[in-house]
């Protein structure tokens, strides 16, 4: 975009908005399969306990980790969605991908040691380190699940400030984030919950 339609949004206000629910769903695939591919490695070898011990266990950390994860911090996203300022005419609303690529980037040293630990722990408990990543990751894609429904049923779509965000591009209802703003259903490339849009005329902008 030409230099003066940055200095133009700038003085009107305009801000770089993504997704909230795309930001939480981000992480679930790389986490979901990590975990499955160190759980399958981990199966491969009895371990300490045996595999039957380390199944019954990995099966019991992966539903405790995809419930906590879907139910963290549900009332302060509850209270950023009632609160939700609608989106201005001039906020550029960010890219679905966008989104995604910046959250694995930022995140992905914490992937790769999050895979170690949960390989290193499915070695010694068969399958459990594995399968508690992957509830992390189900838990991830439940709360976008979750998000959707809001937005399904408030009819507006809730974004966040990118540059509340942070630089790993996470957090979207962290400290930093005072409110979220919202915009009709058809804006941007993401459907409610974050899922890829597949319609094939997006909005690129609020209106």
């Amino acid at each position: 975009m030409a230099r003066g339609g940055h200095q133009e949004r700038r003085e009107r206000g305009g801000q770089g908005l993504a997704r909230v629910a795309v930001v939480v769903r981000a992480g679930a695939a790389p986490l979901w399969w990590l975990g499955v591919f160190a759980a399958g490695i981990g199966v491969l070898v009895p371990g300490a306990t045996g595999r039957r011990v380390g199944v019954t266990a990995g099966a019991a950390l992966f539903l405790v980790a995809a419930a906590v994860v879907a139910c963290a911090r549900r009332k302060r996203y509850t209270a950023l969605a009632r609160g939700a300022a609608r989106a201005g005419r001039y906020d550029v609303l960010q890219d679905r991908a966008v989104t995604v690529r910046t959250w694995r980037r930022g995140h992905r040293w914490w992937l790769l040691t999050a895979f170690a630990a949960a390989l290193a722990g499915s070695l010694v408990v068969p399958a459990a380190g594995g399968m508690l990543l992957a509830g992390t990751g189900a838990g991830l894609r439940l709360k976008a699940v979750w998000l959707g429904r809001r937005e399904q049923s408030g009819e507006a779509l809730l974004w966040v400030r990118v540059d509340w965000l942070g630089r790993y591009g996470g957090a979207p209802a962290g400290k930093r984030v005072k409110g979220y703003r919202g915009t009709g259903v058809a804006a941007g490339d993401a459907a409610p919950g974050g899922a890829r849009r597949r319609t094939a005329v997006l909005a690129q902008r609020a209106g």
